[in-house]
């Protein structure tokens, strides 16, 4: 008789709409998750719902029924991946002023800019005439970007605004067509719903962000260039969402490649290159005895609870 599939089903799910009652919405999904065995991470805010779970199909589903049964979310944006492991280890539900957060409260991302699937993507990135902006912040597009793509180099999201005010504004010739991707869809929507607030009229968006891109464009045909970081413990996948092979430092929670791996500042599960000099000899120490501890669980075919998520969230 064949095994029954242990496969954890992973599902980012993002919705701009109206919701009258964050609080209510919040200990529903939280209930729901809880019996169903699910893990992850759920925002709620009065704009809408984001966030990434994880755990049995079935239990998956019947959370993001839930969230579909909200008034104006029927159809959120849901992308779905499989583990042989679970990517979280815990259950936030969280209650949010915005669910991603820029800091501009008089944006309406219902009146967001034009989608595009990968092929009208292609086509417009592909044209000179096209300004092409990454949305997301400095360490996601160190791991990969499209080519061509202007880089603002934010620490977060909500210095965006600041960034296009100032630089980016000087980019955009009256006229010029505006491009505009993050990693699953929810920052680069939001991202051109401010331009158009700040008069830009002409502005696109990959839908279903780089995600749906590496799952839908054979790798042949992509203008896609490096690996995707991502905000599990994956942390970076490669076109068909295939692993990438990138690591997490546990020290700073950014993204080390194979080649920041062989640097003599790397020890794994302690720091990088990035963080080596700022982190102290306590804190180091600290970091090295949790790794040991990792390993013993490891060797005894056990999981060490300790494992922090690896970055916060914003797609």
């Amino acid at each position: 008789m064949a095994e029954a599939s242990t496969a954890i089903r992973i599902a980012a799910v993002y919705g701009f709409a109206h919701v009258a009652d964050p609080e209510a919405v919040r200990a529903a999904l939280e209930a729901r998750a809880e019996a169903a065995a699910v893990r992850g991470t759920l925002l709620v805010a009065h704009e809408g719902v984001n966030g990434t779970i994880a755990g049995p199909a079935e239990g998956v589903e019947t959370v993001l029924d839930l969230i579909r049964a909200q008034p104006g979310l029927a159809s959120p944006e849901i992308k779905y991946a499989d583990a042989d492991t679970p990517p979280f280890h815990r259950l936030k539900v969280r209650v949010k002023a915005e669910i991603v957060t820029m800091g501009q409260p008089g944006v309406d991302a219902s009146d967001a800019g034009v989608r595009l699937d990968p092929v009208a993507w292609n086509a417009l990135i592909a044209d000179p005439g096209t300004v092409i902006i990454d949305t997301r912040n400095d360490y996601e597009a160190e791991v990969g970007a499209f080519a061509g793509a202007v880089q603002p180099n934010t620490r977060t999201f909500r210095d965006f605004p600041d960034w296009f005010r100032g630089e980016g504004r000087a980019l955009v010739e009256a006229g010029a067509k505006v491009a505009m991707y993050c990693t699953g869809g929810i920052r680069c929507e939001k991202a051109t719903a401010f331009l158009k607030a700040e008069g830009v009229e002409e502005v696109y968006h990959l839908d279903g962000g780089i995600l749906r891109y590496l799952e839908a464009v054979p790798e042949q045909e992509s203008l896609w260039r490096g690996e995707c970081f991502v905000f599990d413990e994956r942390v970076a996948v490669r076109h068909g969402l295939e692993p990438g092979s990138h690591v997490l430092c546990r020290g700073c929670r950014m993204p080390v490649s194979v080649e920041g791996r062989t640097s003599p500042l790397y020890a794994e599960g302690v720091c990088c290159a990035r963080c080596h000099d700022t982190m102290s000899d306590e804190k180091r120490r600290a970091h090295a005895e949790r790794q040991r501890q990792v390993e013993i669980a490891a060797r005894r075919g056990a999981r060490h609870i300790g494992v922090r998520p690896p970055a916060k969230g914003e797609d």
